[in-house]
């Protein structure tokens, strides 16, 4: 269906954002519409990333949007989870790369790095000239990172890093990488420039879901980095944790956003489908899977909102962002096989966006924690007992 998107807004949210806030949604939208919408099925069938469209996106400042100084935006929290919203509404795959590159590999070197290493990479990543990548999983662990095997071993003025990465978006098209590896025991990061010899990063290939992003294997032979490409202070998990939250946090919104094109798609399909001489929207199955969608659309809007208020007010927890990416993901996805249901054999069709959301929110539900494991981070919120370790 040509991409004539209408946004849904039962409550009116819109009244909630700044006006500030709704300019920046809606040039993120007009962009996606326009410039990304007319391509994503080329490159979905092709599992191949618009990289032509990454200066346009820097031009925007949708990279590493919340941080401040560098060349970054320095926007509200809403502001950057409404660009993600609108980027996730045209592709999982699009949010993951800006994700990644603001959350994942922006944040830590604003946050932890020395300030030589921030002015060197965060101007040029803010404009997208530098692409970052994160390297934390491993084949064998995922839900448990603290079990990884990637070593880092002190040797003269420097490290030497081994170890391999799984799953890593971005990675073969980066420039710099966010590698978390363990020294003496305790997991540290480190900032690897991707040129470095003995570091690569095939790309990761025969993908049903994400297709058109980049996903990579990092192998690391005997690569060694100078001492200053150390986080110098953050020791153990909780870097690469406070690194996921900022993620996960972006993942919340772009849900709501996938959620949002299954339910435009199938509001605007059930208008102009006709059986038994009369549109599909006529028939109470199809007004009450409408209604199911928009209900859940409308709660998620509502939890981003109000969650946006507390990162932006420093209040917001780990656990309260798990609930967001936990509710919201799952949500979306259970949309997203509502409207493919919805549509009948079209569901398949190319000509469709439904599947590929599908698809990409299999992966969505499981990367940067699983539904499950963010039960449990919930849970241990509420009772006060870890049911993980």
């Amino acid at each position: 269906m040509s991409d004539l998107y209408k946004a849904l807004d039962f409550y009116n949210v819109d009244e909630l954002y700044t006006d500030e806030e709704r300019m920046i949604r809606d040039t993120v939208r007009q962009w996606v519409s326009d410039r990304f919408m007319p391509v994503i099925e080329e490159h979905n069938r092709a599992a191949t990333f618009p990289t032509d469209l990454i200066p346009e996106l820097g031009e925007m400042g949708v990279y590493g949007a919340s941080l401040t100084g560098y060349g970054c935006a320095g926007l509200s929290g809403v502001a950057s989870g409404l660009i993600c919203q609108e980027l996730e509404r045209g592709d999982s795959g699009l949010r993951s790369f800006v994700s990644v590159q603001g959350s994942l590999c922006m944040y830590p070197i604003w946050a932890y790095a020395s300030e030589e290493l921030k002015q060197k990479y965060l101007p040029k990543m803010a404009t997208g000239e530098l692409i970052g990548c994160f390297g934390l999983t491993e084949a064998d662990f995922g839900s448990n990172p603290g079990g990884m095997l990637t070593k880092a071993v002190a040797d003269g003025d420097g490290y030497v890093l081994n170890g391999r990465k799984m799953w890593i978006t971005n990675g073969t098209v980066s420039d710099v990488a966010i590698v978390w590896a363990k020294l003496d025991g305790e997991v540290r990061g480190f900032v690897v420039p991707c040129d470095l010899p003995g570091f690569s990063a095939p790309e990761q290939k025969h993908k049903f879901s994400l297709r058109a992003s980049v996903t990579s294997e990092l192998v690391l032979e005997d690569v060694r980095v100078p001492a200053s490409a150390i986080f110098p202070e953050i020791k153990g998990l909780r870097g690469p944790l406070q690194c996921l939250t900022q993620a996960r946090y972006g993942i919340a919104w772009g849900a709501t956003g996938a959620s949002q094109a299954a339910f435009d798609e199938a509001c605007r399909y059930s208008k102009i489908r006709v059986q038994f001489d009369k549109p599909i929207a006529r028939f109470q199955l199809v007004q009450n899977k409408l209604v199911w969608m928009a209900n859940e659309i409308t709660k998620a809007q509502l939890m981003c909102w109000k969650l946006g208020k507390m990162k932006d007010e420093g209040t917001m927890t780990h656990s309260q962002v798990s609930m967001a990416k936990r509710n919201n993901v799952h949500m979306a996805l259970e949309c997203a096989r509502t409207v493919r249901d919805m549509l009948g054999a079209n569901g398949i069709s190319l000509e469709f966006h439904m599947m590929r959301h599908m698809c990409n929110l299999e992966s969505v539900i499981t990367y940067e924690g699983t539904h499950d494991i963010h039960g449990l981070i919930i849970g241990r919120q509420l009772t006060g007992e870890d049911a993980i370790l």
